[in-house]
């Protein structure tokens, strides 16, 4: 690169950092966020879990309740009960897919006592941040009352912790209450080619 070259570089990013400090200089506001991590592609609750060991690295404490695949050994859960037990409590509330326990009532009463349980936690003015993963899947299949959780989050939800909800087809009404939404977009997946979940990759 010539020095011209250098040069012009140089000048165009000093343009950019004008313009991003001074829009960072308004954002001064701190507040407790509602994130929701949904779509059709991977990566929902491993960014979900991402955070959790974000906030551990802060010191902060975090609690995760699992909804739905709970019946699974996975390496989240593993790694977060072995070794950050002091940091993040870990709640199963589900007791597999529901095409595995084919049995709607059940898979009801486990949501509805992970739900209880979770209002707990992000009660606690000493948990900073609450996973509730998998809980969207819970609220399609109307497990749990979608207005009783989004009332909750909104009104009852302390200022400053933050809940993340992970799952596929997040409901309008959660993603209109939401602070933050991503949506994970499916472009390919080896499963389609018959390729089976894998340990560290998919749980």
């Amino acid at each position: 690169m010539s020095d011209e070259e250098n040069a012009r570089h140089a000048e165009k990013m000093k343009k950019i950092k004008a313009a991003r400090d001074r829009m960072m200089a308004t954002k001064t506001e701190e507040k407790g966020l509602v994130i929701v991590h949904t779509g059709k592609g991977k990566g929902k609750s491993s960014s979900g879990f991402g955070m959790v060991m974000r906030c551990i690295a802060h010191d902060m404490q975090c609690a995760v309740v699992q909804f739905i695949k709970g019946s699974r050994e996975t390496g989240e859960r593993t790694l977060l009960q072995d070794h950050f037990g002091d940091k993040c409590q870990f709640v199963v509330s589900g007791e597999g897919f529901t095409w595995e326990t084919q049995d709607r009532e059940r898979d009801i009463a486990a949501a509805q006592a992970g739900w209880e349980k979770a209002k707990g936690l992000i009660l606690d003015p000493k948990i900073q941040f609450v996973l509730l993963d998998e809980i969207n899947i819970a609220l399609r299949n109307d497990y749990l009352n979608i207005d009783d959780v989004v009332e909750f989050l909104l009104n009852e939800k302390p200022d400053m912790t933050h809940v993340c909800l992970t799952g596929r087809n997040a409901k309008p009404e959660l993603i209109e209450a939401a602070d933050l939404v991503s949506e994970m977009e499916l472009v390919k997946h080896p499963f389609r080619d018959g390729i089976k979940a894998q340990a560290g990759v998919e749980f």
